[in-house]
């Protein structure tokens, strides 16, 4: 039995990190959910850059498109055609696990970061668009989009929270979610809708790679995980949530993000291993997912009261590492990232379009 089923089997989901026409066609999304307990996926902008960079598997489809569509709606077109397949591909998981699991995940723009009105309408559309109950529209959990997130939930919009980086903003993120099921409750509506939030895992260790003492490499990224699923799983434990779970309330699931091994030197498998815990999903990068499988050990969970995590934060902070500062870094560098991704993925759209005889294509949404 391969790594990938044995993470399965002690209650972990594995979603893949990735989405493209091409694994929808030639059959290895289908594959990865029949040999190695795929159960779902995520996408963002930089995924969608690079798969329609790599052939031509869109070029009928772009060519296609109204030339008075705008290059934003021209991509959601294009996302929402793969992802509802994707979704149709796991929806027995999704009815299997009575809506926990089996998801797809499509972001809104993220040149929305800063603006909770506009999120909050995009999510709407989207979801409306993609006419699947399982397909999450991901949200960053920034300052503004803690209030998009409150709202959306409200609205009975599922949202996946992206680019969360600490505890303390997964901790935000849940008493969003929080918030907006007691209001659900309190109007009188199904307080059933589901949520995840994204925890961003290996890029610790790459910012702070030569800024500490070599004996704490590679072992940031796991001790905010473990933090913050100390604070997952009391949460879960609060009376709070128990109040809400009775009233049909579902969990928001705590998901690993970032999982891929970035230190060449590092065991590829290093981050799996360690995030392994029940109840909890992890998005994996194709060739890692590929590794645990052939290599992967599950030699236990996590452990629930947090292990070692404090300990090690704080040598980290004895070492000089701002922890707070450097959380509020990566959460605005990973939107700036996202930005770029998506300011190429339209640009390469419009080159398309081009080149495939529909002249200057129109730029505005």
């Amino acid at each position: 039995m391969n790594g990938a089923i044995n993470l399965h089997e002690m209650g972990q989901s594995l979603w893949l990190d990735n989405i493209s026409r091409a694994i929808l066609d030639d059959g290895t999304l289908e594959r990865y959910r029949r040999e190695l307990a795929i159960t779902g996926l995520t996408s963002n902008p930089t995924i969608y850059q690079h798969a329609l960079a790599s052939g031509a598997l869109y070029d009928a489809a772009i060519a296609a498109a109204p030339a008075a569509q705008g290059s934003e709606a021209l991509f959601f077109s294009l996302a929402l055609a793969d992802l509802r397949r994707a979704a149709d591909l796991f929806r027995p998981d999704f009815d299997a696990s009575s809506g926990a699991d089996g998801w797809v995940s499509l972001e809104v723009s993220p040149l929305l970061v800063d603006d909770a009105a506009a999120s909050i309408r995009v999510a709407a559309e989207l979801h409306a668009q993609a006419a699947r109950p399982n397909l999450y529209v991901k949200i960053p959990g920034t300052p503004a989009g803690l209030v998009a997130i409150e709202e959306s939930i409200f609205a009975g919009v599922p949202i996946n929270v992206t680019l969360l980086f600490s505890c303390e903003q997964y901790q935000a993120t849940a008493e969003a979610y929080l918030r907006a099921i007691e209001r659900r409750i309190k109007a009188g509506l199904d307080p059933a809708v589901a949520s995840v939030a994204s925890l961003f895992v290996s890029r610790w260790d790459v910012a702070v790679a030569g800024k500490a003492p070599a004996a704490l490499r590679n072992q940031l990224g796991i001790a905010v995980a473990r933090r913050t699923y100390r604070a997952y799983r009391e949460l879960l434990a609060s009376p709070r949530w128990r109040h809400l779970a009775e009233a049909g309330a579902r969990p928001q699931r705590l998901l690993w993000a970032s999982t891929g091994t970035k230190d060449p030197e590092a065991p590829d498998v290093m981050y799996l291993e360690a995030l392994a815990a029940p109840n909890t999903i992890n998005t994996i990068p194709e060739k890692t997912l590929l590794a645990f499988a052939d290599h992967g050990v599950v030699s236990g969970s996590m452990p629930a009261d947090g292990g070692d995590a404090d300990q090690t934060l704080a040598a980290f902070s004895a070492a000089g590492i701002d922890l707070a500062a450097l959380a509020r870094q990566l959460q605005r560098e990973g939107a700036e990232a996202f930005s770029k991704s998506w300011g190429e993925l339209l640009a390469a759209l419009d080159a398309k379009r081009t080149a495939l005889g529909q002249g200057a294509a129109a730029k505005a949404p």
